[in-house]
Parts: structure tokens; sequence; C-alpha cells
């Protein structure tokens, strides 16, 4: 599998990746497919040396997307991030997900990054399942704080330590 920083040219795939995700109801508080015009700002912020934003291929098909994000938006949490893998919808079910996170959790150190969290819907039990099985933690419960059409929606945050 390679992993490669994310151009511009990658928006449009990135967003019809997740976009791909918003039926679903277990992934995403989007309840409406994003355009491109509307990540610009949210691509931009990302950078390879702090917040990367990755393609992942494996023999040059693209498998889906990783990004880090800043948590919080204080100096003081420049350590922690939050970590996002999307997959492309021909790609779920393989176990690329586990091997993206693995890959992420070893990079950490090289961006800085001593604490990683992933938010997840507490009915999104195959993605809670992955960060438990990668050593994350639950660190909060949310309850009822997303209403999917017309449901209550819990969040969880998963955490863990990276040394």
């Amino acid at each position: 599998m390679t992993y490669r920083n994310a151009t511009l040219q990658d928006l449009p795939a990135i967003v019809a990746i997740y976009n791909t995700t918003i039926a679903g109801r277990m992934v995403t508080a989007d309840t409406e497919p994003v355009t491109v015009e509307s990540r610009i700002h949210w691509f931009n912020v990302h950078s390879p040396e702090k917040r990367p934003l990755w393609m992942v291929e494996d023999n040059g098909v693209t498998v889906g997307w990783a990004s880090f994000q800043s948590f919080y938006g204080r100096p003081a949490y420049d350590g922690t991030c939050e970590i996002s893998i999307y997959l492309h919808e021909d790609q779920r079910g393989k176990g690329y997900g586990k091997t993206i996170l693995r890959y992420a959790m070893e990079q950490c150190p090289s961006i800085g990054v001593h604490t990683l969290l992933g938010f997840i819907f507490a009915h999104n039990l195959p993605s809670l399942r992955l960060f438990e099985q990668l050593g994350f933690t639950e660190w909060a419960h949310l309850p009822n704080i997303a209403v999917l059409d017309g449901v209550e929606r819990s969040l969880n945050i998963l955490g863990k330590r990276i040394y």
C-alpha cells in the first residue's frame, strides 16, 4: 500500500468517497452530500508536516483517504489530533481500515502527535471495534447529541496515547 500527500486535484475523489458514507447514517453527521468547493478550506488546513491528508492506494487503486485534524484549535492541544479514515465503497470490509489506522499511529511521532482521537457514532459498531482492536478506549460518551433522520444518536470519543 502507498500513502501520499493529497493534492488539490485529489479533492473531487476525496469528496466523492466521503459522500458515499452519508446515506448510511453511520459515519458522518452530514445529512446531504458536500461539494468540492465547500471542502476547500478543510483541505487547506492540512499540511504534510503536522496535519497530513493522505490518499491511500493499493497497486494503483484508490483505497480511500485519511486525515489528521487539530483538536479544539488551541495551542496547548497541538499534540492531539482527530484521525478520520474514509474508504472507497468497493474497498470496505477488506481490512484496509486497520492497516491505515496502524500506519497513522506509526507516523504520529514524526508529525508531533502524542494523542490520537476517533470521533465515532455509538451505533457504528464496526468502527468502534476497529479502534478498540488497536488499543483505543472510550474517553467520552456524548449521549444523543446528533439527530439523523429524526433519530437521536450518541457520539463516542475514543482515544489513545501514542509514545
